[in-house]
């Protein structure tokens, strides 16, 4: 009789577990607390636009490359067409100056010397590291993929080389690193472009890596059409969704983790239970706080998450194809909302995606970081919280007409969420965008295994996800689903298998 698996929460990590385990011959159920899959790899509709929350640009989108196999094996990229941007991020200055992020390095690089000759010296040492990272794609599946040890050996040795630049790098910030250019503009403008607390330079040059390899697309549908895929793939192998089900306990016999209990009061039993929710949550209170050592407890104290955002999404009827996909500007009159000021404006379009808005019309996204205590007790009062909102919008049209003059006069559809909004939907502890933020400090975090998948003193218990994966995203989320089907058959004493769906 085959084992049973549950698995809490249906966003990539528990998607990705419950495809594995399922064809690892593992009866599977996924308990979601939202009604449709993706977690934060999310979008949603209004009046004929869609306006996405998460995918900017997707390690594995080329054919052939190390994570292009296991997307693959999740369904997720059979007959999707990417969109390779040649400029990931248009930043402009005050005077007309504009520092253009290229996806191509040479070109790049010829950019860079163009705006600021005297900086040539910082710019090779940048450019050269990109150059130097770009096998990562072809690696990133070897690394998370393959089971058995020979196939981590492997992994290892092709690493060996990278190493060097990526310890380096990783201790260095992005601002820290902009500081070296002695022209002003391409100083600012640089920091402007990767503008998060003690933010890797390494992590830019393995992003820009992946952009110059074309390993790094935009996948036309977006975010939830993208894990509606993997939902079918999960459905195609026989696993089950129960969707608006929100765990409250895991049942944990002899410190034998056996099922859950759902807020409705209904129990689910299963021989292992894998936990893709929030990591918050499901230590503090779905397991009470009682499987826990001081470096568990260490995280949720010491370390810094990724923050959680307000997003305005605009629907326009206009085309904006002849726009870089992301804009970044000063302003001359700062947005103050949620208590913080911000004193440039980004936005982003899908013009490049027909699917996101009707013919002729673009949908617009502009986003910024928020604090979470802030909303949270905004939210109790509805008709603040309301007029909060619809301030926040006023601003970023009206600043936005300055950019795109007679914007204002074509806007059709407004919509904005709020860290509450994230909540409320995700249940992410403080709203959280990503878990663990990557910094200098935990950048060897996420270089190595992550943090452990078990809790101490728990047996058949497992955690997947972001809150074990430092640094987030989706890649990391595919690989932690794939990898603790891994542990679980070698507990077992199966073999692992993957397959590919059958056309």
């Amino acid at each position: 009789m085959s084992k049973s698996i549950i698995i809490i929460g249906a966003g990539i990590a528990g998607l990705s577990a419950g495809c594995y385990g399922q064809m690892n011959g593992y009866k599977t159920q996924i308990f979601e607390l939202h009604d449709k899959p993706g977690g934060l790899c999310t979008a949603w509709k209004r009046k004929g636009y869609t306006f996405d929350g998460c995918i900017h640009w997707l390690v594995g989108s080329k054919a052939g490359s190390g994570m292009n196999h296991i997307w693959e094996e999740l369904g997720a990229t059979q007959d999707r067409q990417f969109v390779d941007h040649e400029i990931y991020q248009r930043v402009e200055g005050t005077n007309g100056q504009a520092f253009i992020i290229y996806t191509n390095v040479d070109q790049l690089e010829q950019h860079m010397k163009e705006l600021a000759p005297a900086d040539g010296d910082v710019i090779e040492e940048f450019c050269n590291g990109v150059r130097r990272l770009t096998p990562l794609g072809e690696m990133m599946g070897d690394m998370n993929g393959p089971s058995g040890l020979l196939g981590k050996i492997k992994a290892g040795t092709k690493m060996l080389p990278l190493l060097g630049t990526m310890r380096k790098y990783g201790k260095i910030s992005v601002q820290a690193f902009a500081t070296r250019f002695r022209n002003p503009f391409l100083r600012r403008s640089f920091a402007a472009a990767f503008d998060m607390p003690d933010f890797p330079i390494v992590a830019v040059m393995m992003m820009l890596a992946w952009m110059q390899t074309r390993d790094a697309g935009y996948p036309i549908g977006g975010s939830l059409e993208f894990s509606r895929a993997i939902e079918r793939r999960y459905l195609d192998l026989g696993g089950e969704i129960h969707y608006k089900s929100r765990v409250a306990k895991i049942i944990v016999e002899d410190d034998r983790a056996v099922g859950i209990r759902l807020t409705d009061g209904s129990e689910h039993y299963a021989d292992v239970v894998v936990s893709a929710a929030d990591g918050h949550a499901t230590i503090f209170d779905m397991l009470e706080g009682k499987y826990l050592s001081d470096k568990v407890r260490g995280y949720y104290e010491e370390l810094p998450i990724f923050r959680s955002w307000v997003q305005v999404s605009l629907g326009v009827a206009r085309d904006l194809s002849d726009e870089p996909p992301m804009v970044s500007y000063p302003l001359n009159e700062p947005i103050t909302t949620g208590g913080e000021e911000h004193k440039r404006l980004g936005f982003r379009h899908f013009s490049f995606d027909p699917t996101m808005a009707p013919p002729g019309r673009s949908a617009i996204v502009v986003m910024y970081t928020a604090d979470y205590d802030y909303w949270k007790e905004l939210y109790q009062e509805s008709e603040r919280y309301d007029a909060e909102k619809k301030d926040l919008a006023v601003q970023v049209i009206s600043r936005l007409e300055k950019r795109l003059p007679g914007i204002s006069e074509q806007i059709e559809v407004v919509d904005v969420s709020t860290p509450m909004t994230v909540e409320r939907y995700t249940a992410n502890w403080q709203g959280s965008m990503e878990g663990w933020l990557v910094t200098t400090k935990t950048m060897s975090m996420m270089m190595g295994r992550g943090m452990d998948k078990t809790l101490p003193g728990l047996e058949n218990f497992y955690m997947i996800g972001q809150w074990v994966e430092p640094g987030g995203g989706l890649p990391p989320a595919a690989t932690s689903g794939r990898s603790v089907i891994e542990m679980v058959c070698k507990r077992d004493k199966k073999e692992f298998q993957s397959s590919l769906p059958t056309p």
